[in-house]
């Protein structure tokens, strides 16, 4: 991965996406921002707790970044909805907010935006068809194949074979560190080939999985290798500090 800052900011990029000129990414880390401990200190996410000034004044810096787009944020809830926000269509809200895992558009300067901490953020960009997609795959997301939705959704809306789509997993839990003692209880027996000896699942290799399956190609899907339990000074993890903040990743078409 590609290490860069920008404003006091620092953040990764993949070399996958990278190549183009027509889209911008991000995965940002969690350095750099307003907000205090435990969220400490570029918390983007208004449901842990922090400050909301704090969070704004986070999610301006990182719009600061890309120029000042509009930047689409979803209230994640470990499901499979895809918001699509196309020209004349905009998914509806609740209570103020976007609920859903995955995001796609084929708008320019709409950039799309996850919230994590152990989570996958996985990136997809559809170069023909000039399209993205951010989506939110937890491990109860996985086992759901969110990944699988989000690619029959960019398919249906903009017409996406999955053979031309280039896809980067962001950093989240390792197989080092995702341990699942309940798994029998948890994750369906088809997941458990990626179960070692003590009971940790690789998820990353199950996002791959799922993304061939669905048709993209081996040399197009880069994963970051990065365990955000193990990169706390870094990156947020739920497991490694409870209380704490979520880091984003964006993309967006320029």
């Amino acid at each position: 991965m590609i290490s860069d800052s920008k404003n006091g900011l620092t953040f990764l990029k993949f070399e996958v996406l990278a190549q183009f000129t027509e889209v911008r990414h991000a995965v940002f880390s969690r350095l750099g921002g307003a907000s205090r401990e435990p969220f400490d200190s570029l918390n983007t996410s208004l449901g842990v707790g922090d400050n909301p000034d704090h969070v704004i004044c986070n999610r301006n810096a990182i719009m600061d970044c890309f120029d000042k787009p509009e930047m689409m944020f979803a209230r994640q809830v470990h499901g499979t909805d895809v918001l699509a926000f196309t020209t004349g269509n905009q998914p509806a809200q609740q209570d103020g907010f976007y609920t859903g895992d995955a995001l796609i558009t084929d708008m320019k300067h709409r950039f799309l935006t996850v919230q994590t901490a152990d989570c996958q953020a996985v990136l997809l960009f559809d170069p023909v068809h000039q399209a993205v997609a951010n989506i939110h795959a937890g491990w109860r997301g996985s086992i759901r194949n969110v990944i699988g939705h989000t690619i029959s959704a960019m398919h249906k809306r903009f017409g996406t074979l999955p053979v031309d789509l280039v896809a980067a997993i962001g950093p989240s839990l390792g197989p080092c560190c995702a341990e699942f003692v309940n798994y029998k209880k948890e994750i369906p027996d088809r997941f458990w080939a990626h179960r070692n000896d003590s009971d940790h699942f690789d998820f990353w290799a199950i996002s791959q999985d799922q993304l061939g399956a669905a048709g993209v190609a081996h040399r197009n899907i880069q994963t970051s290798g990065i365990c955000t339990r193990c990169r706390t000074d870094l990156f947020y993890s739920y497991r490694g500090e409870g209380t704490t903040g979520r880091f984003a990743s964006v993309i967006g078409l320029v």
